[in-house]
C-alpha cells in the first residue's frame, strides 16, 4: 500500500524535474519515486532459508570437496547462457571421449 507524501521545492526545480519526467515519458510523481528508490536501493528482501535444504540432492553422489571448481563453471556458464539467450554448444567427439 502507497503512503500519500508532500514535498515543497522552489518553482524551478520543480519545472525542471517536471521537464525531466516528461523528457523521460513518466510522470512527476513517478521521476520522484524513481529518486528516492534509487539513493535509497531497493526494498530488503526478505531471504528464503528453504533454498538452502536438499542442495545435494541429485541421482549421482557428488564429491564437492573435489568438483567445486567445475561445479560453480558450470553454474556460472549456465546463468550467463540463460541470460543471453543462447543455446549451449554440443560438445565435439574429441571432448566427449575425455
Amino acid at each position: 500500500m502507497n503512503a500519500r507524501t508532500q514535498i515543497t521545492m522552489d518553482p524551478e526545480t520543480q519545472r525542471r524535474a517536471q521537464a525531466k519526467a516528461a523528457e523521460l515519458g513518466i510522470s512527476f510523481a513517478e521521476y520522484i519515486r524513481r529518486l528516492v528508490s534509487a539513493d535509497l536501493g531497493g526494498p530488503k528482501r526478505k531471504v528464503d532459508m528453504s533454498i538452502f535444504f536438499d542442495l545435494g540432492a541429485s541421482d549421482e553422489p557428488t564429491d564437492v570437496a573435489r568438483d567445486k571448481d567445475k561445479m560453480l563453471g558450470q553454474a556460472v556458464w549456465e546463468q550467463y547462457l540463460r541470460k543471453t539467450g543462447r543455446k549451449p554448444r554440443r560438445a565435439s567427439a574429441k571432448r566427449r571421449k575425455a
